[in-house]
């Protein structure tokens, strides 16, 4: 009997990945695609979703090709993809604009949410702080400002629903844990907000259905079996937001546990297996994909991709020189980054390079490096990146710890975790044990995980966990360095405050204008 395979599809940021998976969990075909955003203004961000969709289809043959898979053994399809996209869609089913979730260009309209229904009510509804990120502001924006835009809107949803008309889905659809990205969506009732939808006059009908992850919503036809070399008839599951597909991926499905992601950017999740809003109306709480559950999400704007822009702009020499070797530019940054003592020699990276979001949610909060001397070099600059950009997971996992949500373990997952020094770095500032997984990709293995539940192989996503998920490397804290990160901790929060209560975030993000 032929071996059976499950293929999980994430559409991110920066790139899109297909990965097929045998029954065991493990990885035998992969292919994957990078692209970028564009930024017409400062502030914002967006990409064009026919480029998406075209470079998911080609990992989808890269896949079946580097595995020599036969596509009549895929047992489903399932996606994960960035959430907090908003997709205006027109009557044909053509994308004509996604606004991304990192675009911060709606301050005017979350204005316009807290003077309607005030932020503490829209917090208690969707659990979500009132904040660019979400599609509700997105959607205001555009019937106010894209006229053009906004009378051929048939449909405004995010990106895996599209993804997953792409693939041959019926309709938009979307799953209980990415519907609250929305903005407009009720996490403890489990529905769309009649009072919000009311109160800013939201035609239901243009929202995507919700559903479970790993509902049966389609089957690959005929076009899409020619663009993907997926099999006519395969089944397209819904699959899981990215943030909270990586979370089933890391095998966070009990109270305690806690996963880091490091993309484009970064999210803190931690599991709960009851409602719950945090006092300080700052943490996002989403539903889990293991129904009636829950999950509180601290987000970060730039993650990784504050890392990349020191790749690109900073360390251009190096990636000059290891794209004419062959050699991988993160690899040699690791080299130089090795003899660099905790602390990178007194010099800190503050990484708002894309505003700030949880738990401090101000979108002209601005990235810098703090301490720089003549003796400071390129490898100080690398690893204050690194330190900054976990300093702010920190901030995220403090404001979890203090209103009482337990963290006994964490696991980290994302690119950055092919890095030995970022993976001690993150046990010695979270200051618990840090493990990583034999399968990185756990947002893909996620979606994988919610289609081998769609088509039976499971009767839920924590069956499939327990089952399928297994984590590789174990990093203990260093005390020593846990205690040298807790003192930079302290300075990295004094400095943000500084400039925030002197307004001196404000003036520079006007002076960008």
């Amino acid at each position: 009997m032929a071996e059976k395979y499950l293929v999980g599809i994430d559409v991110g940021t920066t790139g899109t990945k297909t990965l097929i998976f045998n029954l065991k969990g493990e990885i035998v075909g992969s292919g994957y695609k990078e692209y970028s955003c564009s930024y017409p203004k400062p502030n914002w961000v967006e990409q064009d979703v026919r480029e998406l969709i075209g470079a998911m289809f080609e990992t989808n043959k890269m896949a079946l090709r580097n595995g020599n898979i036969d596509p009549a053994d895929i047992l489903s399809i399932a996606a994960s993809t960035q959430r907090g996209c908003c997709v205006f869609v027109d009557k044909s089913d053509d994308p004509m604009l996604m606004i991304s979730w990192q675009d911060n260009r709606t301050t005017d309209e979350v204005g316009e949410i807290a003077q309607k229904i005030g932020d503490e009510t829209y917090y208690r509804i969707t659990g979500m702080p009132n904040a660019p990120t979400w599609l509700l502001p997105k959607i205001l924006y555009a019937r106010s400002k894209l006229p053009q835009i906004w009378e051929r809107t048939h449909k405004h949803v995010q990106l895996q629903d599209v993804i997953l008309k792409a693939l041959g889905a019926d309709d938009y659809y979307t799953d209980e844990s990415a519907v609250a990205l929305t903005g407009l969506w009720d996490t403890d009732a489990l529905r769309y907000s009649d009072e919000i939808m009311s109160r800013f006059d939201i035609d239901k009908n243009k929202m995507a259905k919700v559903c479970l992850p790993g509902t049966r919503v389609g089957r690959i036809t005929k076009i899409t079996s020619e663009k993907s070399g997926f099999l006519e008839g395969t089944p397209v599951c819904v699959g899981i937001g990215d943030q909270s597909s990586a979370t089933v991926g890391a095998g966070v499905v009990y109270p305690g546990m806690l996963s880091v992601s490091l993309g484009t950017g970064g999210m803190a999740v931690a599991f709960l297996d009851k409602k719950y809003r945090d006092p300080k109306g700052k943490a996002i709480v989403c539903n889990h994909a293991l129904h009636g559950n829950w999950q509180l999400e601290g987000l970060q704007n730039g993650s990784a991709g504050v890392y990349r822009w020191f790749r690109d702009e900073v360390a251009a020499l190096e990636y000059y020189k290891c794209q004419k070797d062959g050699r991988d530019v993160y690899e040699a940054l690791n080299e130089k980054i090795k003899v660099i003592p905790v602390l990178s020699n007194g010099l800190l990276c503050m990484p708002f390079f894309a505003g700030a979001a949880s738990p401090r949610w101000n979108v002209n909060a601005r990235g810098m490096f703090f301490g720089l001397t003549l003796s400071h070099t390129r490898a100080d600059m690398a690893r204050a990146c690194m330190e900054g950009i976990i300093l702010e997971q920190k901030d995220i996992i403090e404001n979890f710890k203090d209103n009482g949500v337990a963290v006994n373990k964490v696991r980290i997952i994302g690119g950055p975790t092919k890095s030995e020094i970022w993976n001690q770095i993150q046990a010695d500032v979270y200051d618990v044990p840090a493990e990583t997984l034999k399968v990185k990709d756990a947002a893909v293995l996620g979606a994988a995980l919610a289609g081998a539940v769609g088509v039976g192989l499971y009767a839920n996503v924590r069956e499939a966990v327990d089952d399928l998920v297994k984590f590789d490397k174990r990093y203990e804290p260093i005390p020593e360095n846990a205690e040298k990160y807790r003192e930079l901790f302290g300075i990295y929060c004094d400095i943000y405050q500084a400039l925030s209560d002197n307004g001196v975030y404000d003036r520079i993000a006007n002076l960008q204008k």
